[in-house]
């Protein structure tokens, strides 16, 4: 079973960062990529970023280019978004979610498992 749990939300100000974790454990062998969505209130959830395994190939939504950056600690089994130049409008709670699709992507359908979420407030 696949265990995904994400920490690191919290309430920061306008310009400020944040650093989140998802550790993830019970892999099954096909999963192939860890992704990072937000989801506001009344809106859609939204794919911000994956990270694909082995290769480390990246992707990011246009809204967070340039001030968020996903990485992966292969021996922690966690996975990190670092979140800079935060915005009022980056405010919402954060899920990563892991995903075995031949062609990875930030659409929900993509992805097998979802973790619990953590709330990212930005407001001055």
């Amino acid at each position: 079973q696949v265990r995904l749990v994400e920490s690191g939300g919290g309430s920061v100000q306008p310009g400020g960062s944040l650093r989140l974790s998802c550790a993830a454990s019970g892999y099954p062998y096909n999963i192939r990529y860890i992704g990072w969505f937000r989801q506001a209130p009344g809106k859609e959830r939204e794919g911000v970023a994956l990270i694909i395994f082995g290769g480390a190939n990246t992707a990011y939504a246009d809204s967070v280019k340039g001030r968020f950056t996903i990485s992966q600690d292969n021996v922690k089994n966690t996975v990190y978004l670092q979140m800079n130049s935060l915005k009022p409008e980056d405010t919402a709670m954060y899920y990563c979610a892991a995903g075995s699709a031949v062609v990875p992507g930030l659409w929900p359908y993509k992805y097998n498992f979802w973790g619990q979420g953590t709330q990212v407030t930005v407001s001055s």
